[in-house]
């Protein structure tokens, strides 16, 4: 277990929960019949408001699609009427039949009400400066991680909703929205790889121009990390740094060095975080700024291989072959004309 370290104003740190200890190689073995005939695992991808990642649309149906083609999970997607920045919107619908209005402004949808007990994850592709969803669906979605729930907050969701108690819980530390050092310590490791939590008064949430950085694991006994190499290359991304926040039962899996030469910190800030919430389970996953972000290999692995332990507690996904290595990436592009046509058929039935 990595050292702990406080700066300024001393504060408890709850352990870092990484209880088990597993195999040093992923699964690799053909899935078992049993396995193959599993009833698939409900997945619940929320979305309709972002205000700086006009992409949201599409992401969403590369989350769906990804996750689909393992043939391990059945995804939904609940999207509010009301959109913020969803130009792209048109170009990946839902065909759900609902209708829909764009805004420059984020608004509360007030029938914004998924079934949340029916999914065993919820990811969140809301982002910055998304309204807050109604009271009623906050308290059934706090009901519903208490009791054993899945969340996955994948980049911008971790800029939604600073005033809400919970769901900053749950993701442990987020960035931008007004969050400062009332929101919580900021949470990183130093050069000596000791965990900082760092109370120093400042704004949360920075990142320098999008470029492509090594990710270096944190904890490798984890579910999520188990099999993968100790660092790999992840594509033009926007780096995420100076997250703040209540950092609670939470293992940090890999970080990245956020370079001054990048107009960075100087630190090596959390990219991927494991979380508990009561009964539930959380990953968080700062990467997937744009689309390609989204076709490196090593977000798709860690999407993939998060999802199923945020709803499972475990994960059979392996590692593929072309998992980038810590000089080189590795990207797979995304066949958007075929991931629309699979969505069309798929909202008829």
């Amino acid at each position: 277990m990595p050292k702990i370290a406080f700066k300024c104003i001393p504060v408890v740190l709850l352990v870092l929960l990484s209880t088990n200890t597993y195999a040093q190689e992923a699964k690799t073995e053909t899935p078992s019949k049993a396995e193959a005939t599993a009833a698939p695992i409900p997945v619940l991808i929320v979305d309709g408001q972002n205000g700086y990642h006009g992409d949201w649309p599409k992401i969403t149906l590369m989350m769906k699609t990804y996750l689909e083609d393992t043939g391990k999970f059945k995804v939904d997607v609940y999207r509010t009427k009301f959109l913020m920045n969803g130009k792209r919107e048109a170009e990946f619908p839902l065909n759900d039949g609902k209708k829909y209005e764009d805004f420059k402004e984020s608004k509360t949808d007030p029938d914004f009400k998924p079934e949340f007990a029916k999914y065993k994850l919820v990811i969140n592709n809301f982002g910055f400066n998304a309204a807050p969803w109604p009271e009623e669906t906050k308290t059934a979605f706090v009901d519903y991680m208490s009791n054993g729930g899945g969340l996955l907050s994948i980049h911008a969701a971790d800029n939604c909703f600073p005033q809400w108690k919970e769901y900053n819980l749950m993701t442990g530390l987020g960035g931008w929205g007004g969050r400062t050092e009332k929101s919580g310590p900021y949470v990183y490791y130093n050069d000596k790889d000791e965990i900082v939590r760092d109370e120093a008064k400042g704004k949360g949430g920075h990142h320098g121009p999008q470029h492509k950085f090594e990710i270096v694991l944190r904890n490798s006994d984890h579910p999520i990390t188990d099999g993968m190499p100790p660092s790999f290359l992840h594509a033009q991304d926007e780096l995420y740094e100076q997250l703040r926040g209540p950092g609670l039962n939470m293992t940090i899996l890999a970080t990245a060095f956020a370079s001054p030469e990048q107009k960075g910190s100087g630190r090596h800030e959390p990219i991927l975080m494991a979380l508990n919430y009561e009964k539930g389970r959380v990953f968080h996953t700062t990467l997937g700024h744009a689309a390609y972000s989204c076709e490196c290999v090593g977000f798709i692995t860690t999407f993939l291989r998060g999802a199923e332990w945020a709803a499972t507690g475990q994960v059979t996904i392996p590692v593929p072959k072309d998992f980038p290595t810590g000089t080189e990436e590795s990207v797979r592009k995304f066949d958007e004309r075929e991931a629309k046509e699979t969505a069309t058929e798929s909202a008829k039935h």
